[in-house]
């Protein structure tokens, strides 16, 4: 049966397209090889089926900053996608420098760059362009006098803060690798990561502040140091983010590693000016990790010039950031969007860097104040912050005390946004705001799906495919050796990538790198097609892209297939006061003949599960959606939702349990008790 989708309805257009960059990045196109593009289609659609020449245009017209300039040939002609294809080879530059001297923008040295902000507001840090690019001449010869160079690994267990960003920018200048991992992750979830990658120094938080209290490192960074001395870490520097609280540096040197407070380390930096090591583009930059719910998780390699690229094409065309504008993005330091948003110095933006609950100290307006006060132009959150609002009805926008004007776009990522609060962030919002549901993700560090100022703001689509990004969307049942393209075009199916990127990964960090790589990305479909692991559709009226959930959670219940998201659109509209969260997966074991669609809830405060509302859950999925979408099994979630570190749901490692697999929990899964409880559900159900 063929099923027919309406265009969704339309939120917002740009007041003023012709004044974007990326409008003037189209015109610039059409002079230079004499074209007639009118609109975002067919300026992406000349994207992808050039994509040697686009990048090259991107590498000019948004400013990359090099010391010697690449080879004639962008791209190898006939490129794969894998092995992963060496573009612009023969340029050398550096992460660091295109961040603190960004060409094409105009910076007064005493502007200011970076706010440090936590959610106590009285903490609040200033840092001009000048202090920030004068930090990181310390930090970056304080590590090169310490010996640290090329391919040696920084890591950093510390918060979101302006020392944080000085020790990337450090690492970057000498051509050393950083990593990134938040405080609040457990000591397994750190060593996990870090021993397979061996960092020679680590930055460290004596404590953090959340949610109104003040939490200590040091016992957690102490067993770390202890464990990482016997896998070649030298250097601890301890930041003194919480000075009531001991910075255990003496702790530490008693493991037998040195360790120096982090003020006092910059201050020992000899006096010579800030050089940053010319390197080629390839060149490792950063290593993120998979949110793998089974085994260790994977550790990715991103290059310097594939990240600074696809960052600054994403910040300067898709997203309009300039000198003028101010990114917030509400993340830690392990989460790709970290490191996707500091990339917006690149383009002379001055950024805005938060720890602590989103919530503190004044509940849902916190954030809504922090807007106003610090007049952000681009504020980025998950799905889950924008549906609490709507849960509980905040609308910042009738608050007088505030002033969200300066306010241009909001961003939302994490997991697919519901249709419900595409609508009611327009209502809670000023309605002038580029609302982008954006999707890409720590495999490509950034983004496949961005926002786009020549475009309309659908309900519950993601506004396009970003620039040179040649995704489509592939039969899920279609064998290996026979890719096909979903038909009708706008079924759904699984998200691909056909032609190559420059942020594709280097590879996967350590032995067999190379064939874990293959195994992630180019299994599926073979060593042409990038194979996503998202479960999507394609508007084929619009070009948007509406997010259905994970394809190896994908449910298929009597062989119909649907995305989990299509339930919690369902249960954020209609039963948020009552549902707080929920885990919908589908269950077959060996006995089964077919499989049973399960949704797991965990109810808000004050509320109680019952007979009722699993009645009610029902008929509303079986009107709102389809009698093959009411879930078989429907209960609550008495050890809550399992996810990972960056808040994502574990819907696989659900499924498998419930299967009857069995299935090793790793440091990736926050709350390990959760998966539990569903074991023990799952051997008391017949």
């Amino acid at each position: 049966m063929t099923v027919t989708h309406r265009t969704a309805r339309e939120l917002w257009r740009h007041s003023s397209p012709q004044s974007t960059q990326m409008w003037k990045f189209m015109l610039h196109v059409n002079q230079k090889y004499r074209l007639n593009l009118s609109d975002y289609p067919s300026l992406y659609k000349w994207s992808v089926e050039n994509v040697a020449a686009f990048w090259e245009e991107v590498w000019h017209f948004a400013g990359i900053k090099a010391s010697k300039p690449f080879d004639q040939q962008v791209l190898p002609d006939k490129a794969p996608m894998f092995p992963r294809p060496d573009f612009f080879a023969g340029a050398l530059l550096n992460f660091a420098e295109n961040l603190l001297f960004p060409p094409n923008a105009k910076l007064d040295p005493s502007a200011t760059a970076v706010i440090t902000v936590t959610e106590n507001g009285d903490q609040r840090v200033d840092t001009s362009w000048a202090s920030l690019r004068e930090q990181v001449r310390q930090c970056s010869n304080v590590l090169r006098a310490a010996g640290v160079g090329e391919n040696d690994v920084v890591a950093g267990f510390v918060a979101n803060h302006v020392q944080a960003l000085v020790a990337l920018l450090g690492a970057g200048a000498v051509g050393a690798i950083w990593t990134g991992i938040s405080p609040d992750n457990g000591v397994s979830a750190v060593l996990d990561r870090l021993v397979q990658i061996r960092p020679r120094v680590l930055f460290a938080d004596n404590a953090t502040l959340y949610n109104g209290k003040e939490w200590s490192s040091a016992a957690k960074t102490l067993e770390i140091v202890g464990q990482l001395k016997k896998h070649g870490l030298e250097l601890v520097v301890v930041v003194n983010s919480v000075k009531s609280l001991d910075t255990g540096l003496d702790d530490i040197r008693a493991k037998g590693v040195k360790a120096e407070e982090y003020a006092s380390w910059l201050n020992t930096s000899p006096d010579e000016p800030l050089e940053f090591k010319q390197l080629p583009p390839s060149h490792p930059l950063y290593v993120l990790y998979s949110s793998g719910t089974t085994g260790l998780p994977k550790a990715i390699v991103h290059t310097a010039a594939g990240t600074l690229l696809q960052h600054k094409k994403e910040h300067y065309l898709h997203c309009s950031l300039s000198p003028s504008s101010r990114l917030f993005y509400y993340t830690t330091t392990s989460w790709m969007m970290h490191h996707w948003s500091v990339s917006a110095l690149a383009v002379g933006a001055s950024l805005v860097l938060y720890s602590g609950s989103p919530f503190r100290p004044h509940l849902y307006l916190s954030l809504p104040r922090l807007l106003s006060t610090l007049r952000v132009t681009h504020f980025g959150t998950s799905a889950a912050y924008l549906t609490a609002l709507e849960a509980n009805n905040v609308r910042p926008v009738e608050d007088s005390s505030l002033d969200l004007s300066a306010l241009e776009a909001i961003y939302s990522t994490a997991a697919p946004l519901p249709p419900s609060t595409f609508a009611f962030v327009y209502q809670a919002f000023p309605p002038n705001i580029n609302l982008a549901s954006i999707t890409g993700g720590t495999d490509i560090i950034s983004l496949f799906g961005a926002p786009c100022p020549l475009l309309p703001v659908r309900v519950g689509e993601v506004q396009c495919a970003g620039l040179g990004m040649a995704i489509s969307v592939f039969d899920s049942a279609s064998a290996a050796e026979d890719p096909r393209l979903v038909t009708p075009a706008d079924s759904p199916g699984d998200l691909v990538c056909v032609k190559p990127f420059p942020c594709q990964p280097l590879t996967f960090f350590g032995p067999g790198g190379e064939d874990k790589y293959r195994a992630a990305y180019f299994e599926r479909f073979g060593p042409r097609v990038w194979h996503h692991g998202d479960f999507v559709r394609m508007d084929k009226a619009t070009g948007g892209l509406v997010m259905l959930g994970r394809s190896d959670g994908v449910l298929k219940p009597a062989g119909v297939r649907f995305g989990s998201a299509e339930i919690y659109n369902v249960l954020a509209r209609i039963f948020a006061l009552e549902v707080e969260d929920a885990v919908c997966v589908g269950r077959r074991r060996e006995t089964d003949m077919d499989e049973t669609v399960c949704l797991f809830v965990v109810m808000a405060a004050g509320k109680e599960f019952d007979d009722d509302l699993r009645t009610r859950i029902k008929d509303v999925v079986r009107k709102e959606l389809s009698p093959r979408h009411v879930p078989g099994v429907i209960e609550e979630a008495k050890g809550g939702i399992p996810k990972t570190g960056n808040g994502k749901k574990i819907e696989v490692a659900v499924k498998q349990i419930l299967s009857g697999m069995q299935v090793k929990t790793n440091a990736s899964v926050a709350n390990p008790e959760a998966l539990d409880w569903f074991r023990d559900w799952a051997s008391k159900t017949p």
